[in-house]
């Protein structure tokens, strides 16, 4: 346990690590999705103070999915944040948003998932589904995944008819009985266990359809401020290896931060987002981004994803990974001694 003394010196050593923090802190808009998983490094950060260690003055602004989150990109509402892997390509289609790392793994989280009472007849003869109606909100990481269940259970991937809806009105659709089959991702997955006695039918995970959640950046604010951007991502970055050094707290202020949201989840559901949701450290990001001569393993994950949103029209081609896709910041982060430290800090802890 480190004393109040080395409490002090770390203290002066993250001052010493963002020189700016000891001038004006930079402002910089930060977009992300409430009461999500990945969203809670930046809860972290605001409850710790660490913006301000490395001279960020974050200003939030929140969407209830990715499209819209994109769709806000021209008006410069926001510079960096977190998405999910559709919003993010169909970004960098249409807005120049570049993927800078990766939120998390939530390839188990991104689910079809049907009311109780008919699991087990469906679970048995998925050929049932064919015609259904299934609940979910199209150019989405849970569209991907469940096409891709539809697939993995023997059916094609346009053989139910797709309604597309908010999350939250799939939730209460569900919790009236006004309908059977929903494509969610958590922690709506958990709400529809408890309040519909919903089941997952299939996941991403199930399906191997990898769905990385990116985290992005304007192409422009990349350009004229690259430093912010990888202070930015250290941040990031420090919350997750806070988080997994301290678990205890990191589940307390979880669920504080999804209340905040709107959206109580229980204890066990906020056990289950941890347990579900691999996270990258700063080490692990740059080794799934390195490109060999076939790409990155980012690059693999990404180009699966582009080719789903083009075979559903929403794009009229794949776009090429290393066009969209960039480690340079967080070689930035590791490059800078001081930066790399307050991001990897809890790491060995």
């Amino acid at each position: 346990m480190r004393t109040i003394f080395a409490g002090f010196a770390l203290a002066a050593a993250l001052m010493g690590a963002a020189p700016a923090s000891a001038q004006t802190p930079a402002p910089i808009g930060v977009s992300y999705q409430p009461s999500l998983y990945w969203a809670l490094p930046f809860h972290y950060a605001n409850v710790k103070g660490w913006w301000k260690d490395v001279g960020l003055a974050p200003n939030f602004t929140t969407f209830p999915a990715g499209a819209p989150q994109i769709a806000a990109a021209p008006s410069k509402s926001w510079d960096v944040g977190g998405t999910g892997s559709v919003p993010a390509v169909l970004g960098a289609v249409r807005f120049n948003i570049l993927t800078i790392g990766i939120t998390n793994d939530e390839s188990k989280t991104n689910a079809m998932m049907v009311r109780g009472e008919r699991f087990d007849a469906i679970k048995a003869n998925p050929q049932l589904l064919k015609g259904q109606r299934l609940l979910l909100t199209t150019n989405s990481t849970v569209d991907y995944a469940s096409r891709k269940c539809l697939v993995k259970l023997g059916l094609a991937a346009n053989d139910m008819q797709f309604v597309n809806l908010g999350q939250a009105q799939i939730i209460t659709a569900l919790t009236s009985n006004n309908g059977d089959f929903a494509g969610v991702w958590a922690p709506n997955t958990y709400t529809l266990e408890e309040r519909a006695g919903a089941r997952y039918l299939c996941s991403g995970g199930d399906a191997d359809a990898i769905v990385p959640g990116a985290l992005i950046v304007r192409g422009d604010f990349a350009k004229e401020r690259p430093d912010e951007v990888a202070k930015f991502l250290a941040v990031f970055l420090r919350g997750w290896s806070w988080a997994k050094a301290n678990p205890a707290e990191a589940r307390t202020l979880a669920l504080d931060f999804y209340k905040q949201g709107g959206l109580e989840v229980s204890a066990r559901a906020m056990d289950q987002e941890f347990a579900l949701r691999p996270t990258f450290g700063l080490d692990e990001q740059l080794k799934i981004m390195a490109r060999g001569a076939a790409g990155s393993t980012v690059d693999g994950w990404f180009s699966e994803i582009g080719k789903f949103i083009t075979e559903v029209g929403t794009i009229p081609s794949n776009p090429d990974a290393k066009g969209y896709i960039t480690d340079d910041f967080l070689k930035r982060v590791a490059a800078d001694p001081k930066l790399k430290a307050f991001a990897t800090e809890f790491d060995k802890k």
